[in-house]
Order: structure tokens, then C-alpha cells, then sequence
């Protein structure tokens, strides 16, 4: 009897997205972004606040609607297509099993921490962001509350949701995936301009290059998003000074954004 040749099923789901789609996205949420974000000055201004400076509230809010741009211009964008499956996006378990995963995780912050360390030393850099302090959330609680919920949870997920899972899919469709993750850090590192030291623009183009590569060698975008998600913390936490909150913070980031993505496959239907 003869047995039927078995077909190796891809890693990765097909993609059809055209590479174009991936600069028009990035045009459209920022533009999407800023109107978001001009309505919730003006709305505040009406309110009292000043159009200037601002409170944290309107700052917080204007950001939150910047990330969820970042996820409906992908969405948007790859419909336009066919209608977008999650694990298209890269939600999916990883395609390597969990230990090969985590140890992707591990060696990509490690080169990480290592070209950021040897970069800030080259350069004597000592300027670090004052997040916390320039939104003015130091003595109000649910303010910062708020700040580590921004920085850990949403932008890890919306951000990677964007860049590895729609600009670096799109972009590699054409030049392959190398040029793709060069392309993609340096994307990821200029939209920060504005919001993290000028020094730190370079490491943080080579940790979306990185993110990139961890992202293509897995399969999955949950790696990225916990690699994400643990780099803000600790970095958050490093320069707010903080010791036994690093840890606190990290791990209820990460249980916060499992139990978001757990319950956002659930109510995904099948197929």
C-alpha cells in the first residue's frame, strides 16, 4: 500500500499584502492620529484645559488614539486585499514550540541590551526620559497607573501588531526578510523622534530590527509583544529610579497583556 506524500505546511501563513500598503498605512495612521488627537486638545480647551500645555489626561488620550491608529490602518489596509485573519498579523503560537521561543526572546534582548550599552558608552549618553515627570503623573495615582498601562501593555501590543505584523510582512514580500527588518528598525526608531532622547534613536531602530528577526524566526508575534513589553518596563522603571517595582511591573504587564490576547482569540471566529 502506498502512503500519500505528506506537504510541509508553512510557518508563517500567506500574506498577500502588497508592499505599498506598508508606507500608505504608516502615512495614514499618524494622519489619522493627529486629527485624534487636535479633537481631544480642542474638546479639552472647550473644557478648560489649556491648548498649550496640555494636562496629562488630554497627552495620555492623544497617545492611546496614535497606537490604536497604528492597529486599524493595518486592519484597513489589509482588507483592502482579502479580509485579514489574526494569524496573518502573527497571532498565533509560535511556530517553534515555547522553549525555542522564549530562548529567541532571550538572545534578541541580550544583542539588544549589548549594542545599547556599547552604543550609550561610545557616545558618553546620560540623558534619559522623564516620562512619568514630564506628564506630571508623579503625585497622582491613577495618572500613573495609567503611564504604565500606555507604555507596557498598549503600545507593546498595538505597535508590534503594526510594524512586525503588517509593515515588516508587507515590506518583506518585495525585498525579502533582511532589507524588510533594516527598513522596519529604522521606521520604528524615527517614529520615536519627539518622544526619547536623539541618542537613543539608533538603539531603538536596531531593537525594531531585532524585534524583527525574533518575529521571523518564531513565527509568532507574542514573543515581540512580551519582548516589548519587558524592555518598556525595565526601562520605565529604570528611570523612575524604581528597584522592586521592575519586576511587580513587569510581570502584571505581561499577565495583563495574556489575559487582552487570550480574550481576544476567544471571541476571533475560526477560519
Amino acid at each position: 500500500m502506498e502512503l500519500a506524500p505528506q506537504v510541509a505546511l508553512p510557518a508563517v501563513p500567506p500574506r498577500p499584502w502588497s508592499p505599498v500598503l506598508a508606507p500608505l498605512a504608516l502615512v495614514a495612521s499618524f494622519g489619522c492620529a493627529l486629527l485624534g488627537g487636535i479633537v481631544v486638545a480642542v474638546i479639552g480647551a472647550l473644557a478648560g484645559a489649556s491648548f498649550a500645555h496640555p494636562p496629562p489626561g488630554i497627552t495620555l488620550t492623544a497617545t492611546v488614539l496614535q497606537d490604536a491608529a497604528f492597529v486599524l490602518s493595518a486592519v484597513f489596509f489589509a482588507s483592502q486585499v482579502a479580509r485579514p485573519r489574526p494569524e496573518q498579523f502573527g497571532l498565533r503560537r509560535p511556530a517553534v514550540g515555547l522553549l525555542r521561543a522564549l530562548g529567541a526572546l532571550g538572545l534578541g534582548y541580550a544583542v539588544f541590551i549589548a549594542f545599547s550599552g556599547a552604543w550609550t558608552a561610545a557616545l558618553n549618553v546620560h540623558d534619559k526620559q522623564k516620562l512619568v515627570e514630564e506628564l506630571g503623573t508623579n503625585d497622582n495615582a491613577v495618572a500613573l497607573v495609567a503611564v504604565c498601562l500606555l507604555t507596557c501593555v498598549i503600545a507593546p501590543i498595538c505597535e508590534e501588531f503594526f510594524f512586525r505584523g503588517f509593515f515588516f510582512t508587507s515590506l518583506r514580500n518585495w525585498c525579502g526578510v533582511w532589507p524588510a527588518a533594516v527598513i522596519t528598525g529604522l521606521v520604528f526608531g524615527a517614529i520615536h523622534v519627539g518622544s526619547a532622547p536623539a541618542a537613543y534613536l539608533i538603539p531603538l531602530a536596531f531593537f525594531g530590527f531585532v524585534l524583527c528577526i525574533v518575529y521571523w524566526k518564531t513565527g509568532s508575534l507574542y514573543p515581540c509583544i512580551a519582548l516589548h513589553a519587558l524592555n518598556n518596563s525595565i526601562a520605565l522603571g529604570l528611570t523612575e529610579h524604581w528597584r522592586w517595582q521592575i519586576p511587580i511591573l513587569t510581570v502584571s504587564a505581561l499577565a495583563v497583556i495574556g489575559l487582552g490576547l487570550r480574550s481576544v482569540a476567544r471571541l476571533t471566529p475560526a477560519g
